[in-house]
């Protein structure tokens, strides 16, 4: 019953390339050189499924040495918090330390989004992601979840379907870029209350704002957001194309009221983009060898081998990383995007390009 499993394995094993790493001599206090330990081996054979949940485990780990209580909340592939045998896809185990390096899962299109905004998510993938995040759920983990639509009912439905079930909605009034205002229930926030948030078990409510530019200067966007009540908000690093302020970020802590709240930033783990500050003018698609192929709906943006130490120490590991830039500016916790890259990668580069 394995044979095709075992062929399609040792045709992988065959077209797999064993990558080298230079050590590089570094300099010690005295000036004189020393040899550093060369990164862990590339496996030949990846678990893409397991090295993302390496990386998001990376990830926590780095942020709680600084800050004990940093929030970690990866966006969608819920299938990550089981892992499944090898040889037989109907076993799974819960995959115990990614689930204790994370403090609850965000899913998007839960009930409406998908795959059309402001449309009822299909019944069986309803169903399917019910599933896994009650999964979550049972296992201690907050469930946050955003849906896509505008209008009043499904708006309204949405907010009350999730909060029948224990989780905690939010209605999108636009995807991605187009996710630049707050939305029309904004003065009145499902769930709305006076007390302070300091823990993400406690939020009850929340706001995403994935493109701020639109509404105004750093001190104009803060403010409008600063004039809501809601428990929790997500909202990009960057406002246009510099980084929010520290003091813009210490406004959006505050509710309207005056209560504490939290304030989480996007980090997108699984993508690289040609218009972030890390990028540099010679890169390209294989170039480094770890940008993979372009995203179909946004040819600026790459998906990339996540495993890879390169990248990884882009995104966390020292004070010049991005991570560590986010925790700088005073944000509370991080919303990982790009989590679901590895299905990219399982599928050979097939999976529909989508989402951020």
């Amino acid at each position: 019953m394995y044979g095709p499993r075992i062929a399609a394995l040792a045709v992988f094993l065959l077209l797999t390339p064993f990558p080298t790493h230079a050590q590089t001599p570094a300099p010690t206090a005295s000036g004189k050189q020393k040899t550093e330990a060369a990164p862990a081996a590339i496996p030949a054979v990846v678990d893409f499924r397991e090295e993302m949940r390496r990386f998001v485990q990376l990830v926590s780990t780095f942020a709680r040495q600084h800050r004990p209580d940093f929030v970690v909340l990866p966006q969608n592939a819920l299938e990550l918090l089981n892992k499944v045998d090898p040889l037989d896809d109907t076993l799974k185990v819960p995959a115990r330390t990614y689930m204790r390096s994370i403090d609850g899962v965000l899913q998007e299109s839960l009930f409406y989004g998908k795959p059309e905004f402001g449309k009822p998510t299909p019944e069986k993938s309803q169903k399917r992601l019910i599933e896994l995040a009650d999964f979550a759920k049972s296992n201690g983990l907050k469930v946050l979840v955003v849906d896509y639509a505008k209008e009043r009912k499904p708006v309204q439905d949405s907010l009350r379907r999730n909060a029948a079930r224990g989780y905690v909605g939010f209605a999108a009034p636009g995807r991605d870029m187009a996710l630049n205002r707050l939305p029309s229930y904004a003065n009145w926030p499902r769930a709305e209350n006076s007390l302070s948030i300091l823990s993400l078990k406690n939020v009850k409510n929340f706001v995403a704002i994935r493109n701020s530019a639109p509404m105004g200067r750093q001190d104009e966007f803060a403010m409008k957001v600063h004039g809501t009540n809601f428990d929790m908000v997500i909202v990009d690093v960057f406002h246009g194309r510099v980084p929010l302020s520290k003091q813009a970020v210490e406004t959006l802590k505050y509710k309207k009221l005056g209560a504490r709240r939290l304030v989480l930033a996007y980090l997108n783990i699984g993508a690289a983009a040609s218009y972030h500050y890390y990028w540099k003018p010679k890169w390209r698609e294989g170039s480094p060898i770890w940008i993979s192929a372009p995203f179909r709906n946004d040819p600026d943006k790459y998906y990339v081998e996540y495993w890879r130490p390169e990248w990884q120490k882009i995104i966390t590991g020292d004070n010049k990383s991005y991570l560590f830039g986010i925790i700088d500016q005073g944000f509370d916790g991080v919303v990982l995007d790009g989590v679901e890259t590895y299905r990219f990668f399982e599928t050979g580069g097939e999976l529909e390009q989508a989402g951020n």
